[in-house]
């Protein structure tokens, strides 16, 4: 980074103040990633409020992140537009009213009308916050301003759904958004008090380039809606799904052309020509792929075939937010110090460690087993996102920060919507691929289960009372039950498997990001 460079990043903010900076950020951060998922365990609740069915409460969810998906790229001219601060607290306003108004939601169509704005406020919000702490602490700082911002990204989706299990059944699912409120008035005033504008940021001359926001929002919209309703419409055996991949294929391309053309172009795609940034794009792709994967998988597998109940399921995860934590903590100060090839590889090599454990669970796995593996994944992950975070900027101009903060987050939104969808499909399919090979032993020559069989039905008469015909078919049900149970568990290590299969490709990529010297100054 050239001295000009290092100095406007220096001094755009008062460093007496940066702390205060990252707090004030961190509250709309933390607030905006928790409702990604803190609405999940509410929705039968919301279901039954509303007399919805399935399909259409599902939108509570997925008009969220379509919402927010479209919106990331578009942060860097929102912020230059109307000036950092204001768009950062006009979005903060929005998102508090948005919830208070899901919250006291009297339809359905009102209530998904409001989580559209709650993710439209929000998926801007998250952008600019980065970039404001980046542009807050000096480079050889930004370690530290990112572990900051891991709390909010790391930290959010695990405590959502514990968060949201136990407000929805202990209060109402309404009060899942109304706890918003509070937190955004004490996060806009002190915005209003601590952020100021750098000094070299200026408005864009012309009208938006409303082609590319055309093409954007389509293009986004339904690559978030192929994703989430693939594997539900059974994939490209539905036109409507061939038709939003066609759409997203075709309006994304139509994008990208329009932003590598147009004289002023909404999305500044010139960042990716920065070996640094593209590389640490990619790796944060990688990365959200195998986070949020995990994090969707583990909670369910403990609620589905473990019985846990949301609030322990929440429980298993939790954990390993502390030592994520922690973890920030202690790679922040290493930032610049220490290579940061040998920091990505190190927290790699833990989430490898941790799905390894994930893939051999069975269904006698205990509550110790499980929280072991998330403590092992939270600290790599710690290892892995600061310094993703710090290399991915450091040779960025500052000018360019607003749009690179908004295309980094959505790499990361999207590797975890792609990690989403295909473990929940690997999930469908290979329970149905390892029930049928167990069906396949359950022949009456098979002596272990003939004696099984005859063990259980012995076992029920004597407790039942049934007839012979009911204490059969009885009998014949708990077995169906236990191989059910059987393949969903094989089902999950396959789809573990498969998760620390994309850690292991993460390894050899990292080693093309360019270290980072003794004094925390780039290496070019």
């Amino acid at each position: 980074m050239a001295a000009s460079e290092a100095g406007a990043l220096t001094t755009a903010r008062p460093i007496a103040n940066k702390y205060l900076v990252a707090v004030t950020v961190m509250i709309g951060t933390l607030i905006e990633v928790i409702d990604t998922s803190v609405a999940n365990v509410a929705l039968p609740h919301i279901q039954g409020t509303f007399s919805a069915g399935q399909d259409e409460v599902t939108w509570v969810i997925t008009s969220y992140l379509v919402a927010n998906a479209v919106i990331l790229p578009m942060t860097g001219w929102i912020g230059n537009y109307f000036g950092r601060k204001r768009a950062y607290m006009w979005c903060l306003a929005l998102f508090t009213l948005a919830s208070l108004l899901s919250g006291a939601a009297v339809s359905l169509p009102m209530l998904l009308a409001m989580r559209v704005l709650q993710g439209m406020a929000g998926g801007a919000m998250v952008p600019m916050s980065q970039a404001i702490l980046l542009e807050s602490f000096p480079p050889q700082e930004h370690g530290k301003a990112m572990a900051m911002f891991g709390v909010g990204v790391i930290f959010g989706p695990i405590i959502g759904p514990t968060l949201g299990g136990w407000i929805t059944d202990t209060i109402t699912w309404r009060w899942v958004f109304y706890i918003n409120v509070p937190v955004g008035f004490i996060g806009i005033t002190m915005a209003m008090l601590n952020i100021t504008d750098p000094p070299y940021m200026k408005k864009p001359e012309g009208r938006i380039d409303y082609m590319s926001f055309l093409f954007l929002a389509v293009g986004l919209g339904a690559l978030e809606i192929f994703l989430n309703r693939g594997e539900r419409y059974d994939w490209f055996t539905s036109p409507f799904i061939q038709f939003l991949a066609l759409t997203a294929a075709l309006a994304l391309a139509l994008f990208i052309w329009r932003s590598l053309t147009a004289s002023r172009p909404l999305v500044d795609l010139s960042v990716f020509r920065d070996r640094q940034f593209a590389v640490g794009t990619t790796l944060m792709f990688l990365l959200g792929f195998g986070l949020y994967g995990s994090f969707t998988m583990l909670p369910l597998f403990a609620q589905t075939l473990m019985h846990y109940t949301a609030t322990w399921a929440g429980l298993v995860l939790s954990p390993g937010g502390i030592t994520s934590l922690l973890s920030m903590a202690v790679v922040g100060a290493l930032v610049g110090r220490v290579d940061l090839r040998a920091l990505v590889i190190f927290g790699a090599a833990m989430n490898v460690w941790s799905m390894w454990m994930m893939m051999h669970m069975n269904l006698d796995v205990d509550f110790q087993y499980m929280m072991g593996s998330r403590l092992l994944q939270g600290v790599g992950l710690g290892f892995l996102f600061v310094p993703l975070t710090a290399a991915a900027f450091v040779n960025l101009p500052p000018q360019k920060i607003g749009s690179a903060t908004g295309l980094f987050n959505l790499m990361r939104n999207e590797g975890g919507s792609i990690g989403i969808a295909i473990s929940s499909t690997i999930l469908a399919q290979h329970a149905q691929i390892h029930h049928a090979r167990l069906v396949e032993n359950l022949t009456p020559g098979n002596l272990v289960l003939q004696e099984q069989l005859q063990g259980t039905a012995h076992a029920l008469n004597s407790v039942s009372g049934l007839d012979p015909a009911s204490n059969q078919m009885v009998t014949n049900g708990l077995l169906g039950g236990m191989v059910q149970r059987q393949a969903a568990a094989m089902a999950y290590n396959d789809v573990f498997h498969m998760l620390m299969i994309s850690f292991v490709v993460f390894m050899p990529l990292a080693l093309l990001l360019r270290g980072r010297g003794k004094k925390g100054v780039a290496v070019h």
